[in-house]
């Protein structure tokens, strides 16, 4: 009696270890099933991938006379391809290389179709099985978006490739017994199937489902009854940018087993042991242990949220592990409250010495603009005077960007609307002294600008203003206005005269190349264009600066004004 006494655990564990080597070895299967369907979509995406190699490599030169027989030789010379395509921006096919058997294609127009508009609306690659009216029944489209220099919408390469030639290969020696292929779409309808019955479940309903959890996670296993009662694995990946998916299935284990049919020897037993083991456990690790562990859980939530000055005080009461455990939670908290302090510190000095860096920039800015103005005033030559005034002004704007730089609050950006606006009020307060009054008004989105983008943007303002006042405002005065405008990826900033128009000397000045040379830095274009209301209009469209947001909220709603004189 003794001696079964102390028997009954090893049978027991027994009974649990042989039920978890049959588990075990279904897991591994499944598993198995699952590595082979993520080798075969790596396989076949690798297709696509020298596909879409393939398509960028044509795409510049598919616009040629001779370019629809290069295709057609292409087509002839590389294996898995039935056609390509060069499809304008409406849809119409400029260049392509024909169908084998003479018959012809509905692969354009591709306005309608749904996988060019998406092209259209700025993706990069699609991948989408062929139309039905297209000409190929059982065939891929692989296309990709088609640019200009400046980003806009040029059509698409497409190219057509047999379903066949991505069917992954059930001889492989990694695959259960049994196994079968398929390909699907993104609502896992069945495109090509080595044995379709076999990814058919019982009913006659889709395999489905689980490309939602293939298309979050790279790939699912699950296990399903298919049309013809069998039981089997599946196991799913994403081939390509999830639009197409590799489907594997083999058959399940069979479900007669010793364990299964000695239901009291596999399970009432185990399941006794492991309640009288479960309830002993639990209320010993719930008086010595999961108290304290939720309370430490506790603590490190607080510590999660950024609040180091709660200490684990209570815990000293507990096991030594829980205390041991404590304190390093406590050591912890500290060691990041003394590295926050001393970060927060370091910060603040670098901070210190950058404002400290812009205002001497500024200061030195200042002197050589102040030593322009003194050798300004000594010369007698009109043009060299002239010259002299314009720098002046120039090295003027640049001492005005670190002003503002080490007046603000982030000292690595300035808000466009502010500098803008006292940049346009210095520029018209340096002319007033000539005698004639002009009127400025200046209307600014706020947007953060690091000095890089702001140095060439306010030079073309210089530019601007400082032709204003030369060729429209000279011995008359007149009003002034400059805008700048945030149109999401695009800005625009304007300067408008009421002067009689601009002369052909402007056209041609130093100040016009020098607008053409800032506008390129910024990645935009200059240009000079007549006011509706009479006048000249310099305007300068330019690409916005990434990840840069408006300071102030209402621009979303307007634009806000500010107006000087």
């Amino acid at each position: 009696m003794a001696m079964a006494l102390a028997l009954l655990p090893i049978f027991v564990l027994s009974l649990i270890q042989t039920q978890a080597d049959f588990r075990e070895q279904r897991v591994q299967r499944q598993v198995d099933l699952q590595l082979a369907a993520e080798r075969s979509a790596t396989n076949a995406k690798s297709r696509l991938d020298s596909a879409q190699v393939l398509l960028r490599a044509l795409s510049p030169d598919a616009l040629g006379p001779y370019c629809a027989p290069r295709l057609a030789a292409l087509v002839d010379q590389l294996e898995g391809y039935e056609g390509l395509y060069r499809l304008s921006p409406t849809g119409e096919a400029v260049c392509a290389s024909g169908r084998s058997d003479s018959r012809p294609s509905a692969l354009s127009p591709a306005t309608g179709s749904d996988w060019f508009r998406r092209l259209r609306d700025g993706e990069g690659l699609v991948v989408v099985r062929a139309p039905a009216g297209a000409g190929y029944p059982s065939a891929l489209i692989v296309a990709i978006r088609s640019e200009r220099p400046m980003g806009r919408f040029d059509g698409a390469m497409a190219a057509v490739i047999p379903l066949s030639s991505l069917q992954p290969d059930t001889t492989d020696a990694a695959l259960p017994a049994g196994s079968e292929a398929a390909l699907t779409d993104s609502e896992g309808r069945i495109l090509i199937a080595s044995r379709p019955d076999a990814m058919r479940l019982s009913g006659g309903r889709d395999v489905s489902g689980w490309v939602d959890r293939a298309r979050d996670q790279g790939s699912a296993v699950f296990e399903a009854v298919d049309s013809r009662g069998q039981r089997r694995d599946y196991a799913g990946a994403v081939l390509a940018s999830g639009d197409i998916y590799v489907l594997l299935s083999a058959p399940a284990p069979g479900l007669l087993s010793w364990a299964r049919l000695n239901p009291i020897g596999a399970l009432l037993l185990p399941l006794g042991a492991w309640l009288t083991a479960f309830a002993a456990v639990m209320l010993l690790s719930e008086r010595i242990f999961i108290r304290w562990l939720d309370y430490l859980e506790r603590i490190a939530a607080i510590y999660a949220k950024g609040r180091f000055s709660v200490r684990p005080l209570q815990a000293m009461n507990a096991p030594s592990e829980i205390r041991t455990l404590a304190r390093t939670l406590d050591e912890m908290a500290e060691a990041i409250t003394v590295r926050d302090q001393e970060l927060n510190a370091s910060l603040a000095e670098k901070d210190a010495l950058m404002r400290e860096i812009h205002h001497r920039v500024k200061n030195n800015l200042q002197i050589i603009s102040s030593l322009l103005s003194m050798q300004q005033r000594g010369v007698t030559d009109p043009a060299a005077k002239a010259a002299l005034g314009d720098t002046r002004q120039r090295i003027s704007a640049l001492a005005l960007i670190y002003r503002t730089l080490y007046q603000s609050d982030d000292i690595r950006h300035a808000d466009a609307r502010d500098f803008l606006t006292e940049l346009v009020g210095q520029l018209i307060a340096a002319d007033a002294g000539r005698g004639h009054l002009v009127l400025s008004s200046v209307q600014a989105d706020s947007l953060y600008v690091d000095p890089d983008k702001l140095a060439p943007l306010a030079l073309w303002l210089v530019e601007a203003v400082s032709n204003a006042q030369k060729h429209a405002f000279a011995g008359r005065g007149g009003e002034l206005k400059v805008r700048f405008k945030v149109n999401g990826e695009t800005s625009t900033l304007e300067v408008e005269d009421d002067g009689p128009g601009a002369s052909d000397a402007a056209e041609a000045g130093v100040g016009r190349t020098l607008m053409g040379a800032f506008a390129k830095q910024l990645r935009g274009e200059a240009e000079m264009v007549e006011s509706p209301s009479g006048g000249t209009t310099a305007r300068m469209t330019f690409v916005t600066p990434e990840a840069l947001i408006p300071n102030d909220p209402a621009d979303k709603a307007g634009t806000a004004t500010q107006s000087l004189r």
